[in-house]
């Protein structure tokens, strides 16, 4: 579907709508990101979810990352739902890191009901980005079941640091209206693939500098 938006640029909001920040590499984008999107629209009840498909990731080795424009083009055709947008605004801003990213959207779009949704498997490891915990208590966080990660996401650093901010999961619906620090766990249906995996299947890319 053709976007009415630049892929650098933010999507349509206003204010009171619940929309959900899903970022990542992509690379390549897979049917995992899309199940787990539509279970955060679902049970979120959420007016949109955003593809926030960065320009690399400061944990990771970003040598042999496919172009920025390539996996903003290959999650597009992906993304064939209305409700999910993708978009590369962390390059346009020149955002490095998660939490510079959601202050300034928070900032530019007051009103919109942002969530922050990530796989189980990242939670295992979220209390290793930059000012982790700041990001806590910016915007709600939802965490979406990972197969492999069910049972190590509840004794994950992050998610006992802020034990008290849980929801259950019948409460999931009114996660976006919550004050942050909140979070919810999501289960339900998963699909194995990760992007890890398909650039492993795929071998090595040639270094351009992309």
């Amino acid at each position: 579907m053709p976007s009415a938006f630049s892929s650098r640029g933010l999507p349509p909001c206003a204010p009171g709508m619940r929309v959900g920040l899903f970022g990542g590499s992509f690379d390549p984008p897979h049917e995992g990101h899309l199940l787990a999107s539509r279970v955060a629209l679902r049970r979120l009840r959420l007016d949109r979810v955003w593809w926030l498909v960065t320009p690399g990731n400061p944990l990771k080795d970003a040598r042999g990352l496919a172009a920025l424009d390539a996996r903003v083009e290959a999650a597009r055709v992906l993304a064939r739902d209305p409700r999910v947008a993708v978009t590369a605004i962390e390059a346009l801003i020149g955002a490095r890191y998660t939490c510079d990213t959601l202050r300034y959207l928070a900032a530019r779009c007051p009103g919109v009901r942002f969530v922050w949704i990530m796989g189980a498997d990242n939670l295992l490891q979220f209390h290793r980005w930059r000012n982790w915990e700041a990001i806590a208590r910016l915007m709600p966080i939802a965490v979406i079941d990972r197969p492999g990660a069910t049972l190590k996401a509840a004794n994950a650093k992050a998610a006992r640091r802020f034990a008290h901010a849980r929801l259950k999961e019948e409460d999931a619906g009114s996660l976006a209206c919550s004050p942050a620090p909140a979070f919810v766990c999501l289960h339900g249906p998963r699909v194995a693939q990760s992007s890890t995996a398909l650039r492993r299947a795929r071998g090595p890319r040639p270094l351009t500098g992309a």
